[in-house]
């Protein structure tokens, strides 16, 4: 059932011309939340209209579908200012921005620039500016975690 929550919710945030970027299905059997992450495939940020239009259309398509009953909430926002980078295509969006990175293989936690993404004998390598200059190539692959930070 989950897949075709999923394939429903996709469907309606396409239709409005966004994408899904993370589908949580939390809460208890008799009061689940369906939480709900969009974003824009432009480069502008996720406003508050984008998430009501979502929001009223999702209702309209789930209210009475029996696939998430009749007491669920819907909670529909943006993956956040501190939003996670997940592939190539995110890194490749946010070039530029400063990120917080995970790689155990690369001595672990530390924050540098997205200097970009570069394939390289078929794989994808970030390049990563520290904070003095020197840049850093990581094969996307040892890249446990990263996401967007938020400066002052």
């Amino acid at each position: 059932m989950k897949d075709n929550l999923k394939d429903v919710i996709t469907q309606e945030v396409e239709a409005l011309g966004l994408e899904l970027f993370e589908l949580r299905r939390k809460g208890t059997a008799s009061r689940p939340t369906v939480d709900v992450r969009i974003d824009r495939t432009d480069e502008s940020p996720v406003t508050v209209d984008d998430c009501a239009r979502v929001s009223r259309a999702l209702e309209a398509k789930l209210d009475g579908s029996g696939l998430v009953g009749e007491r669920y909430v819907l909670e529909v926002s943006s993956p956040g200012i501190e939003r996670p980078l997940r592939d190539a295509r995110d890194w490749r969006r946010f070039v530029g921005k400063r990120v917080s990175v995970l790689s155990p293989a690369h001595g672990g936690r530390f924050e540098a620039d997205n200097a970009g993404l570069d394939e390289e004998n078929g794989t994808d390598v970030v390049r990563l500016r520290m904070d003095k200059g020197a840049e850093r190539r990581i094969p996307l692959a040892e890249i446990t975690e990263a996401r967007l930070t938020f400066t002052f």
